[in-house]
């Protein structure tokens, strides 16, 4: 089974440090969020790329013995959420490889649309794949390019890629990261000082992986840009045309880290702007607002500044049940988000509640929350969502079900209030969700709430199949 949709990736790399794995290590653990189920680091030593990954949290994959094992003073990392039926230390990533072009190790984060196509035309002239992932097909482009540097043979792979992709490569004493010419994903890049007035170079999925190091963040890496750091320098360079930029919204809604800047904007400043608006255009007559944590908090903040309801944290989040939790039987299974949530009944009882939340895809877990407020005696529920109505499946990287799973798309807004049980069900109109990020240049895509996606899909229907067998 081709794993085409790994969602919220994170990566890191750093050149120059000679401490490189260690914070390549705490620069993953920054970007925990992004992904729990596998971690990776590539470090360069002696010509030598030394690569360590395995399942688990960022902590658990690397301890003191193995960092000690990454010599170098570059490295690359990748901590990743894969999709059901993909769990597999196959496909944990950094890929490394030897080939003629020397010793290469790549993360990635995003989806390659065209992949299905790349590989089967990869697979007929001899290629042989040993995971499962869209990673691997840049890989074997790179190898097979007749280019003879390491940047000119991956500018000519990426040049074959569409979709979405944020890149780290280690070759070659250097380290080369790139972004697709949409700027789909994230990639920010900043330095660090060292001694003697040296500087390392950093890269992240997001700048909260700078703070952990004392990194300073300077600019992110241009859509369509590929940067080359090494012995003599750094070099950035436009790899491909300049293209209508298509920057993900949902890593403001939901991703990021509320301590990240994500496409040189503050996510904590667009959360609560979101969250304000939604109290202007979609108003509740309520008591207290609560949020949905940890993501919806920050919309409640503005939510509730705006409206002038007294914000409770009447949701307690137990932050040590994982995705790993195992549910043998139904009847286990219906404890879920009693593990993960419990409510502070004192702050419900008798109350109407404005419930926040970041977003509502398949409404399940919303009826179960509504559900559970509602039991710890609150006499109202209004459901507020910090976004529009999610109707389309996305290809660039966001684990979405398929159309046929969203409640969205195929319910009307009175059909999903009463399906999630609340009293009132309202979402943040488009107009204003572009308003909150400040997209003023129309930069953002909105394809999972419009339907209209930024580029050619390749194999529309093999994606869609694709995803609906995997069980996203």
């Amino acid at each position: 089974m081709f794993d085409k949709f790994h969602d919220e990736c994170g990566v890191f790399a750093i050149y120059g440090h000679p401490e490189a794995s260690k914070l390549a290590n705490l620069g993953l653990y920054a970007l925990q969020h992004r992904g729990q189920e596998s971690a990776g680091i590539a470090s360069l030593h002696n010509d030598t790329i030394i690569c360590r990954k395995a399942m688990g949290h960022v902590a658990d994959v690397f301890t003191n013995p193995i960092l000690a094992e990454l010599k170098g003073e570059s490295a690359i990392g990748h901590t990743r959420y894969s999709t059901a039926g993909d769990t597999v230390e196959l496909n944990a990533q950094p890929f490394n490889v030897m080939c003629n072009k020397g010793a290469i190790a790549v993360a990635h984060n995003g989806n390659i649309t065209n992949a299905i196509n790349l590989r089967n035309e990869l697979e007929q002239d001899g290629s042989i794949f040993q995971a499962t992932s869209d990673t691997e097909v840049i890989l074997h482009l790179v190898a097979r390019s007749r280019e003879k540097t390491m940047a000119g043979a991956l500018r000519d792979a990426l040049l074959q890629l569409e979709g979405a992709f944020s890149l780290v490569f280690l070759a070659e004493k250097h380290v080369i990261v790139a972004r697709d010419p949409h700027g789909f994903r994230p990639l920010a890049f900043g330095q660090l000082e060292l001694s003697g007035g040296k500087v390392a170079y950093v890269f992240a999925s997001e700048t909260c992986a700078f703070d952990l190091i004392n990194a300073v963040y300077i600019s992110d890496v241009e859509p369509g840009e590929m940067v080359i750091v090494g012995p003599e320098g750094i070099t950035r360079q436009r790899y491909a045309p300049i293209a209508e930029k298509a920057h993900c919204v949902f890593e403001h809604v939901y991703f990021a880290r509320p301590d990240s800047l994500v496409f040189g904007k503050s996510i904590a400043h667009s959360r609560e702007r979101m969250g304000r608006l939604l109290a202007q255009q979609c108003p509740a007559d309520a008591d207290i607002v609560v949020p949905v944590p940890d993501s919806g908090v920050a919309a409640a903040l503005g939510f509730s500044a705006e409206s002038g309801i007294p914000y409770r944290q009447a949701l307690i989040r137990n932050h040590y049940v994982g995705r790993t939790f195992i549910e043998p039987s139904q009847t286990i299974r219906d404890f879920g988000v009693k593990l993960k949530l419990n409510p502070v009944r004192h702050l419900l009882e008798g109350k109407r509640v404005v419930l926040v939340d970041d977003s509502l895809v398949r409404g399940t877990t919303s009826r179960k929350i509504v559900r559970m407020v509602r039991s710890a005696g609150a006499k109202e529920v209004h459901l507020r969502i910090s976004c529009p109505p999610t109707i389309s499946p996305c290809f660039y990287g966001v684990d979405t079900p398929t159309k046929g799973e969203l409640i969205a798309a195929n319910n009307t807004l009175e059909g999903i209030r009463r399906f999630t049980e609340a009293d009132s069900v309202a979402y943040l109109p488009l107009s204003a969700l572009s308003e909150a990020v400040e997209d003023t240049k129309q930069e953002y895509c909105y394809a999972c709430y419009t339907g209209n996606y930024p580029t050619h899909l390749i194999n529309i229907e093999e994606l869609v199949n694709n995803k609906a067998m995997i069980g996203v």
